[in-house]
């Protein structure tokens, strides 16, 4: 009995055999560049899953795989970039899965604001914007200052990492950001929307049969203004009972709302003077090594969950109350330049600091590191434990301060010289 894995994200991919396996069931992972998990691949035992290297943006190659795979009984696809593919395979193999429609609304942030609108669960709907400033037209730019006003956001609708999203804060910045954005490749389309001021978290849960469990919340340190650069990450959050309870009524609110009836959501959330705001749903557990975090700290391999909901099975997770372990923190390891990446100096001082930190390699030797405005530009990360989420950060970003994320600056090749006439 196979689950295939159509990609996977960098971390947790070890976790999901594990997880697999104690269900009875192997799993397959397909991917374009098995090299991609490297940092998993080296500490799982060879013959502990199945790697198939093929082009996975073909979808119509990637159903004749998964009709030729043996005993197929369900289909993870856990990345933002694949999520579609797998929603739209699923329903054409009729494996277990969500409707793709509400996987394409989930990835579609303007169309989720505005859903949530309607709602009443957000105070502002989603204004379309055109790129390129005053040569964009003045209609569509004075449209966005009367309806959204500011301060607000500007971003791509089907952005990922924090890419592409400008703080606005007075008209001048609006025409900057315009401009910027009619330079850039957008994968989906430009709106407005305002500028939820307060932290920034993100709500860790698991959805069966329309309800929602709040696993717990993870704080989200970000860079300071106007960059969105994701930095510290801190698993659980320590709020009240009372205040967990609500947050948690109000997640399910959300879900609801867009139809999200099964599986993980990483949903991030502004806590404002008039309470939580949504900033955005991912249909999926969460990146970096939120995955991880949530196995230790609630000391259980989440990731059979994941394995259940492929299968069509109401996961245990929903029902049970979890052992508990540690808190955890990780901080994300930039360098302080573009360039090329050579390594990371301070590696060799962890093992004396507390909180038993680790490095978490993202980058190759070699990999160019060309954006530091957002996720794309870390190199690793740097994850430690505590009695708290508090003294968990404490610890991370201890360790983090030891370490240097090294780059050397790219050679330009000036190409041949040529004399003159």
């Amino acid at each position: 009995m196979t689950v295939v894995c159509l990609e996977s994200l960098t971390f947790g991919l070890g976790r999901l055999v594990r997880a697999a396996d104690t269900l009875g069931e192997r799993l397959r992972l397909l991917t374009r560049d098995r090299s991609s998990y490297a940092y998993e691949l080296e500490r799982i035992p060879a013959d502990a899953l199945d790697v198939v290297e093929t082009d996975t943006f073909d979808a119509d190659g990637v159903a004749d795989l998964l009709e030729r795979t043996p005993d197929l009984r369900g289909l993870i696809s856990s990345t933002d970039t694949w999520t579609l593919v797998g929603a739209d395979l699923a329903a054409r193999l009729g494996l277990p899965g969500l409707d793709p429609a509400v996987l394409r609304l989930t990835r579609d942030k303007a169309a989720v604001r505005n859903r949530l609108h309607e709602a009443r669960l957000t105070r502002a709907g989603a204004v379309e914007a055109a790129p390129g400033g005053t040569a964009g037209g003045t209609e569509p730019r004075e449209r966005v200052l009367r309806d959204v006003g500011l301060p607000l956001v500007l971003k791509d609708s089907a952005g990922t990492g924090s890419q592409n999203v400008w703080l606005v804060r007075d008209k001048r910045e609006l025409d900057r950001a315009l401009d910027e954005a009619a330079s850039r490749r957008l994968t989906g389309r430009l709106f407005a929307e305002p500028y939820f001021a307060g932290p920034l978290y993100s709500a860790e849960t698991l959805t069966w049969a329309g309800r929602t469990r709040l696993l717990g919340v993870s704080s989200r340190l970000m860079s300071p203004e106007p960059r969105f650069r994701e930095e510290v990450t801190a698993f659980p959050v320590a709020f009240p009972a009372e205040r967990r309870s609500a947050l948690e009524r109000w997640l399910g609110s959300v879900l609801a709302a867009i139809g999200y009836t099964d599986r993980f959501a990483h949903v991030e959330f502004a806590l404002t003077t008039a309470g939580p705001e949504v900033v955005e749903i991912n249909p999926r557990i969460g990146g970096a090594l939120v995955g991880e975090g949530l196995c230790r700290a609630l000391g259980v391999n989440v990731y059979e969950a994941m394995v259940e909901a492929a299968l069509g099975c109401r996961p245990r997770l929903m029902d049970t109350e979890p052992p508990g372990g540690p808190a955890v923190a990780f901080v994300l390891g930039y360098p302080s330049r573009p360039g090329v990446f050579t390594g990371v100096a301070g590696l060799d001082r962890l093992p004396d600091m507390p909180g038993s930190p680790a490095w978490y390699p993202v980058k190759r030797t070699g990999d160019r590191v060309e954006h530091l405005a957002d996720s794309r530009g870390y190199a690793g990360i740097v994850y430690a434990e505590g009695e708290t989420a508090e003294l968990a950060t404490h610890s991370a970003v201890a360790a983090a301060n030891a370490l240097r994320v090294l780059t050397e600056p790219v050679l330009m090749s000036t190409g041949p010289r040529t004399s003159g006439g």
